[in-house]
């Protein structure tokens, strides 16, 4: 049974950072794509950046071009996003899912590829 299971969440001040985490167990992690992808209240989900099953690719959403970055440990099946230089609109809850194509940030739709979320929360 996939599953994907996001921390690291917390409460930040602008400006601050954090390293969120996702576990995957149940499936050979290294044959996917996974991606990090964010919802805020009254808002879309939107892609926050993907990485390729090697890791030899990633995608990031403009919003957070050098001040984020993604990386896995496909040793240790585990997915990270490293977050610099928080900002009040990166408040949202993140989630972890498998990636249908990196290129155009599209996740897998089933519940089944996703993780339950952590909450990132940036204000002063």
């Amino acid at each position: 049974q996939f599953q994907l299971m996001e921390s690291g969440g917390d409460s930040v001040q602008p400006g601050g950072s954090l390293r969120l985490s996702c576990a995957a167990s149940g499936f050979t992690f290294d044959y996917y794509a996974v991606g990090w992808f964010r919802q805020a209240p009254g808002k879309e989900r939107e892609g926050v950046a993907c990485i390729s099953s090697s890791g030899d690719m990633t995608n990031y959403a403009d919003s957070v071009k050098g001040r984020f970055t993604i990386s896995r440990d496909n040793a240790g099946s585990t997915m990270y996003l490293q977050m610099n230089s928080l900002k009040p609109e990166d408040t949202a809850t993140y989630y972890c899912a498998l990636v249908l194509d990196v290129a155009t940030m599209s996740p897998f739709d089933a519940s089944n590829y996703w993780g339950q979320g952590t909450q990132v929360t940036v204000s002063s």
